[in-house]
């Protein structure tokens, strides 16, 4: 056994990925040299240095002229594992949780992975808004509770169609988007305003997420500092949906309705 501390014994399984290889391999099942050097296709010297490097930290033994994993090695490789499955979903969720951790989202890290991600991508800028539009328009005849940061006419057009067939809609926006509302699109502010299915809130605070729910589905969008939408995760995980519908109540509990909002501008 090595005096190798844990850093050293990870950084020496990570530093060879014939080592990697190797512990997989007998992870399997017990292997011979000459099974090894065909398994990981690496020559014997190598194969005999690695097994005599594994021995040494008792992660493999030799028995009847093959090597076994041992209790603690199979431990090694399988923390090694998941390792790698934390940096492949780092990967592919990175740029949405550092997203909501810029602005103090707290959204839970169990929960990131939970369900369908898109993404905007360089070949696709549009693919958030597209997204979060496809999913307004389902919601169509069902009760839809969302919080934006932003106002787009995308995002307008299919409220409008959602309400037309007889969806109950409640809205959180900011004084930012009010403001862009009135400016910009009159019509649809003044429908908010009158329409008895229509809920807007709008928070003394800048929003800087976004958060949509109807039926079983919850989604939270992530936004840039330019608040470009940059990805939404759809997800009907119950810890997800709980933490929706706990944002949305707060965002509600600190916001005043609209029309007051408006009547004092």
């Amino acid at each position: 056994m090595t005096g190798d501390d844990g850093h050293d014994g990870a950084q020496y399984l990570a530093g060879s990925p014939v080592r990697v290889a190797m512990l997989r391999a007998l992870r399997g099942e017990p292997r011979r040299p000459a099974g090894l050097t065909a398994a990981v296709d690496a020559t014997r010297t190598t194969v005999q240095r690695i097994l005599s490097g594994f021995r040494e930290r008792d992660w493999v033994v030799k028995r009847d002229a093959a090597y076994h994993v041992t209790p603690t090695g199979e431990r090694v490789h399988d923390a090694y594992e998941a390792l790698l499955d934390e940096i492949e979903l780092a990967d592919r969720y990175g740029q949405f949780a550092a997203d909501l951790e810029r602005v103090g989202a707290d959204f839970p890290p169990s929960a990131v992975d939970t369900g369908k991600l898109t993404v905007a991508a360089e070949r696709n800028p549009l693919a958030v808004v597209d997204r979060l539009t496809e999913l307004l328009r389902e919601g169509s005849g069902s009760e839809i509770r969302a919080v934006s940061p932003v106002v787009i006419r995308q995002f307008n057009d299919a409220a409008a169609e959602a309400l037309d067939e007889g969806a109950e809609v409640e809205l959180v926006i900011d004084r930012d988007v009010v403001e862009e509302s009135i400016a910009e699109f009159g019509p649809a502010t003044d429908r908010a305003l009158r329409d008895n299915g229509m809920t807007v809130h709008v928070s003394p605070e800048p929003i800087e997420y976004g958060i949509f729910r109807y039926d079983d589905i919850a989604c939270v969008a992530a936004y840039d500092r330019r608040n470009n939408p940059r990805c939404v995760l759809e997800s009907t995980d119950p810890a997800v949906i709980e933490w929706v519908d706990d944002r949305f109540e707060s965002f509600v509990a600190e916001a005043r309705r609209l029309s007051a909002v408006v009547e004092n501008a």
